[in-house]
């Protein structure tokens, strides 16, 4: 591996809270505290890194802001505060993408645009959103306002495109709420169709402004491939995908079994999974609009149960629904992918309690840099 790089920013941002360890020493780290937390169930093994700890997020977002001296700025939020702090340049995020917000940052002077100002609710652009696909080389730019009205935007779209023809699509989202959300219910593309491509373990998907796609594709692929192997499919089995997003893991898996269902919350991210289900002629997956733990109850209630059920729930964890029905649905393998080890320590009890044995940890090192840790753990009914 290349020498280590030092971020010039690590002391006012907070964002990386590992920075003042080495890579090797933040993989220590991270494996002691996934021990300490899981280890009593079983051996945990070596966690997963990089080769390339650096410029591994496809998903950029910059706030904008302006100093008492009237310039505009754009970086991140302060950890533990809303105060913002410049960056251009960050260790963790796409290159591209941090070059574009330098860009849009220069043009707003010049057509007289200014940041927003959440206090005075004066002003124009709140925030950036790039998503890049770095397998399909396709870039998003969603310029997020604080006001509908946008002055001479054909012009500066114009100007943004000559000065990155690589850009996709456009969009122009509002949000004019006081909130802490970045994107506004209301958008309209204003170049290109509003989505981008992407590809993944031999699938395609297309990604919206709002959808969630996983943040560092490299040890996307790498996690997703250790769930697929602890799964051990079999073209008779019956797949459950709870949790599921856009639907990425289980339209990846619907060629090894019978037949997939996923369920989510978001109707915009299951609006998705439909698409990039039909992009893939996947025609064995079916995407539920539903509370995960109120689907799985409607499926232990008519006595269905699956054979394999992978889980993948936001960081609080699980349901105590959605895991009292897993049990009474009893599948032969639980796959849970976890982005907290804490919450996934609570549940995992649980589910032992239950009659699952845990057979298998692995960690992965999705974001090098900070305490974040992903795990993907095996479980097997006794």
């Amino acid at each position: 591996m290349e020498k280590e790089k030092v971020c010039q920013y690590r002391k006012k941002c907070g964002g990386c809270q590992l920075q003042n360890l080495t890579y090797k020493e933040q993989l220590s780290f991270k494996q002691v505290k996934v021990i300490k937390l899981l280890g009593k169930f079983r051996h945990v093994d070596e966690i997963i890194g990089m080769e390339y700890p650096y410029h591994y997020r496809n998903k950029v977002q910059a706030a904008f802001g302006t100093t008492r001296s009237g310039k505009i700025i754009s970086g991140v939020y302060q950890s533990s505060s809303h105060r913002i702090v410049a960056v251009d340049k960050c260790l963790t995020e796409d290159e591209r993408a941090d070059e574009i917000i330098g860009t849009i940052r220069k043009l707003l002077p010049s057509f007289k645009l200014g940041a927003y100002n959440e206090d005075t609710r004066k002003g124009f652009l709140r925030h950036v959103l790039i998503k890049r696909g770095f397998k399909s080389g396709e870039i998003m730019v969603v310029l997020v306002g604080g006001t509908n009205i946008f002055p001479r935007k054909k012009d500066f779209v114009k100007a943004l495109l000559k000065a990155h023809p690589e850009i996709t699509t456009i969009v122009f989202n509002i949000n004019d709420k006081k909130t802490s959300l970045v994107l506004g219910q209301r958008q309209e593309v204003l170049y290109g169709s509003g989505k981008i491509t992407e590809e993944l373990l031999g699938k395609k998907f297309k990604i919206s402004p709002k959808s969630f796609y996983q943040i560092n594709p490299t040890q996307t692929e790498v996690l997703y491939s250790k769930a697929l192997e602890m799964a051990d499919l079999k073209n008779t089995d019956e797949l459950i995908d709870a949790y599921c997003g856009i639907g990425t893991i289980g339209i990846i898996a619907s060629d090894k079994v019978k037949r997939v269902i996923g369920a989510e919350f978001n109707k915009d991210a299951v609006k998705d999974a439909r698409e990039n289900a039909k992009l893939n002629g996947c025609k064995n997956a079916q995407f539920v609009c539903a509370d995960a733990g109120e689907f799985m109850l409607g499926r232990a209630s008519e006595g269905k149960r699956a054979d394999v059920v992978i889980m993948d729930p936001p960081r609080a964890g699980a349901s105590k629904q959605f895991l009292s029905n897993l049990v009474k649905s009893a599948p032969e393998r639980v796959v849970y992918i976890s982005c907290n080890p804490e919450t996934q320590k609570r549940d995992l009890f649980f589910l032992v309690k239950n009659g699952y044995k845990v057979k298998k940890i692995q960690p992965v090192d999705m974001f090098p840099h900070t305490e974040h840790i992903e795990t993907v753990v095996l479980l097997a009914r006794q």
